[in-house]
C-alpha cells in the first residue's frame, strides 16, 4: 500500500499560489506601463495645446482679390511685430490688387503689401489694427531632427487649425516658382493643406521656427517650411526696401562635369562647372568678354559647382563690385574682371 504524506498533498497548492503571484505582478506591470503611456501622451498633448494657445492669436487668414473684387486665392500668415508686420508666402500675395485679412478674434482690418521676394517665397504685409499679438521668433540653427513641430494655419479658410508632427530632416533645398533654389529648408511631417501656406511652424515652446510653404501632394507626410533665420533676414530687407537686392551677370548656363585632367592640371576646387549657353547683349558677362561654350569654375576665389552655387554667390553685396571670374575656354583657364549689376524682376 502506497503511503502519502501531508507534504505530497500540499505541493500542488504551493505551486498554484506561486503562479498566481507571477500573474498578479504581470498585471501590476501592465498597469504601470499603461499609466506611464498615459502620462507621456498627456505631456505631448500639453505641449501642442500650449504652443497653439501661444501662437494662435497671431495667425491671420489672408484672402487675395483682383481689381474686380473676385477672390483669387487664400493663405495664412502670422504677425511678428507689435505694430502689425506679418510674414507670409510670396506665392500667396504676389500680384494681389487687394488683400483682405481676418484676425483670430474675427476682426477684418485694412492690410497692405510691404514687399515680397519670389526667389525665397516670402512676403511681408502690414496689418493696421490695435492690440495685436506678435509671435516669438526662434532660431533655425537650434532645430534638431526628431523634435516636435506644430503647423498652424487656415486650410480651406478654417480658422487656426493645428497639426503636429516632428522635424523629419534639415538642410533641404526647395526650388521656388522662379526656379531659384531656396536653401536650408525644414522638412516635417506635420500635415499641410491648401491654405496653410504662409502659416507658422512652431516648436514646443511656442517659438516660430519656420514658415510653412509647400507639400508634395503625391507623397505622405513630406512638407516643407522655410527656416526662420532666412525669414528674419528677408523680412528685414523687405521692411527696409520692399525687395531683396540680388546681382546679375547676364548669362544662361547649364551644369556640366569637368574632365579630370583639367581639374588636376589647374588644381581646381570643383569637378563640375557651369557651361555658358547664352550671353545677354550689353550685360556684364558680354562686356567682360565671356563667350558661349566657356565653362565658369570660380567667382572671386569661390568654386562654381552649379548654377545654384553661382546664384548664392550673386547676392546684393556684389552689385557694382568688380569681381574675378575664372572659366575654362577649350583647354585654357582664363580670368576676367566682371562687375555684376542689380537684377531687375518683372512685376
Amino acid at each position: 500500500m502506497e503511503t502519502r504524506t501531508r507534504k505530497d498533498f500540499d505541493e500542488p497548492s504551493l505551486t498554484l499560489v506561486s503562479d498566481d503571484s507571477h500573474a498578479d505582478n504581470s498585471h501590476a506591470e501592465e498597469f504601470v506601463d499603461s499609466a506611464r503611456d498615459h502620462t507621456l501622451l498627456d505631456e505631448y498633448s500639453k505641449s501642442v495645446v500650449q504652443a497653439a494657445n501661444a501662437v494662435g492669436p497671431s495667425v491671420i487668414n489672408i484672402e487675395i482679390h483682383d481689381r474686380k473684387g473676385r477672390r483669387k486665392g487664400s493663405g495664412s500668415g502670422f504677425i511678428f511685430t507689435p505694430d502689425g508686420f506679418a510674414l507670409t508666402n510670396s506665392h500667396v500675395v504676389h500680384g494681389a490688387e487687394r488683400i483682405e485679412v481676418t484676425l483670430a478674434d474675427g476682426r477684418h482690418p485694412d492690410a497692405a503689401l510691404i514687399g515680397d521676394d519670389p526667389d525665397s517665397d516670402l512676403a511681408v504685409i502690414r496689418v493696421y489694427a490695435p492690440q495685436l499679438h506678435p509671435v516669438q521668433l526662434g532660431e533655425s540653427n537650434r532645430i534638431r531632427v526628431g523634435q516636435l513641430a506644430i503647423a498652424i494655419g487656415n486650410p480651406y479658410g478654417f480658422q487656426c487649425t493645428v497639426t503636429a508632427g516632428v522635424v523629419s530632416a534639415l538642410g533641404r533645398s526647395f526650388r521656388a516658382n522662379t526656379g531659384r533654389l531656396i536653401d536650408n529648408v525644414i522638412q516635417t511631417d506635420a500635415a499641410l493643406n491648401p491654405g496653410n501656406s504662409g502659416g507658422p511652424l512652431v516648436n514646443s515652446r511656442g517659438e516660430v521656427i519656420g514658415v510653412n510653404t509647400a507639400v508634395i501632394l503625391p507623397a505622405q507626410g513630406i512638407c516643407f517650411a522655410i527656416g526662420v533665420d532666412t525669414a528674419k533676414y528677408v523680412a528685414g530687407w523687405l521692411m527696409k526696401d520692399g525687395k531683396i537686392r540680388r546681382s546679375f551677370i547676364g548669362v544662361g548656363g547649364q551644369n556640366v562635369p569637368l574632365h579630370r585632367r583639367l581639374v588636376r592640371h589647374y588644381d581646381l576646387q570643383t569637378s563640375s562647372g557651369v557651361l555658358v549657353i547664352a550671353v545677354s547683349p550689353d550685360g556684364p558677362a558680354a562686356r567682360a568678354g565671356l563667350q558661349e561654350g566657356d565653362v565658369m569654375v570660380e567667382f572671386d576665389g569661390q568654386p562654381i559647382t552649379s548654377i545654384d552655387a553661382l546664384h548664392r554667390l550673386l547676392n546684393g553685396e556684389r552689385i557694382g563690385s568688380p569681381s574675378r571670374l575664372g572659366f575654362i575656354r577649350r583647354t585654357e583657364k582664363l580670368n576676367v574682371e566682371i562687375t555684376p549689376v542689380e537684377s531687375v524682376r518683372e512685376p
